[in-house]
């Protein structure tokens, strides 16, 4: 009898599932900036171009992604290519059907120095500056906005965009001896990744006050007691530490790809739209869930919670 009940539901299921996983991805590509703002996309990648090195590299490993940033001469800053690679790998990750988490980190023992100071001498006029700062919101906003429980892996030193880039996910795991700095004032600068937006909601605005007005270095110790760090690892040893991280996130992937997913994309409603709106999302993600082969076959083995 519950094989049948199966069969029978799968149909509608799968037909709800391809309705809202269609209307989901295209709000979440959906670019803060058009033309309208002075934003031309080819022609800004074009720009970035110029600046080669490094490489942002990507793999994928029973539905979890692992994103290494890849400049470990410059301490993995930014360079303009890998600024158009980063948005090709969250395009790729985009169509990932059976992701459930991502982990970024950066190569050599060290998170991320931020944007390449070379390129940055390059392109300091305003208007190059405003459309890398449009580019580069819109690929980290779509980097949070993926079905994806992410994490960065923060192991040396994460400053300037390499902060910024941390906030863009959902959670922050630091090794010993490691350390989160959002340096832009001591530039001259404010952040412009979106890493001011997303720090307030992250740690709340006194808190950024302090970590943005004092470029403060924040480490493992004083980065839990803020909320921007999730936990501290043992190991600041690379491979040993992304292990940690992959175990650490298995305890919010361990279940299908499409409850994990789903899981994701409420708390996403949840944080951006307005109460309705959200409410009126959550209810179609529940219509992809119910009913389908994760829930059925939970009814078949009838949990008890404890």
């Amino acid at each position: 009898m519950p094989s049948k009940v199966i069969e029978m539901a799968l149909p509608l299921w799968k037909n709800a599932l391809q309705t809202t996983k269609k209307m989901i991805l295209q709000q979440r590509r959906l670019s803060l900036y058009n033309s309208a703002h002075g934003y031309e996309e080819e022609l800004i990648k074009k720009k970035l171009q110029q600046f080669a090195g490094g490489s942002i590299n990507l793999s994928k490993e029973n539905g979890i992604g692992i994103l290494t940033l890849n400049n470990p001469k410059l301490m993995n800053a930014f360079t303009g290519t890998m600024m158009v690679e980063l948005q090709e790998r969250v395009t790729e990750l985009e169509n990932w059907k059976d992701g459930k988490g991502l982990i970024i980190h950066g190569a050599g023992n060290t998170f991320c120095s931020g944007s390449d100071l070379n390129a940055v001498k390059e392109i300091s006029n305003s208007q190059d500056g405003m459309n890398m700062c449009m580019f580069m919101q819109n690929t980290l906003t779509r980097l949070m906005r993926l079905p994806l429980i992410s994490v960065a892996l923060v192991q040396g030193k994460a400053f300037g965009g390499g902060a910024e880039l941390t906030t863009a996910c959902d959670f922050r795991l630091m090794t010993p001896g490691s350390e989160i700095r959002f340096v832009h004032k001591s530039m001259g600068l404010v952040p412009g990744w979106g890493g001011a937006a997303r720090l307030v909601r992250i740690v709340g605005s006194g808190a950024a006050l302090q970590l943005l007005g004092g470029a403060a270095r924040v480490d493992p110790e004083r980065a839990l007691r803020l909320g921007l760090s999730d936990q501290t690892l043992p190991s600041s040893d690379e491979t040993r530490a992304l292990g940690e991280a992959r175990a650490w996130l298995s305890q919010y992937t361990d279940a299908p790809a499409t409850v994990s997913r789903a899981v994701k994309n409420v708390v996403t409603a949840g944080r951006e739209l307005p109460l309705e709106a959200a409410l009126r999302t959550e209810k179609d993600i529940f219509g992809t869930v119910w009913g389908g082969p994760a829930n059925l076959q939970a009814l078949v083995r009838r949990p008890k919670h404890k």
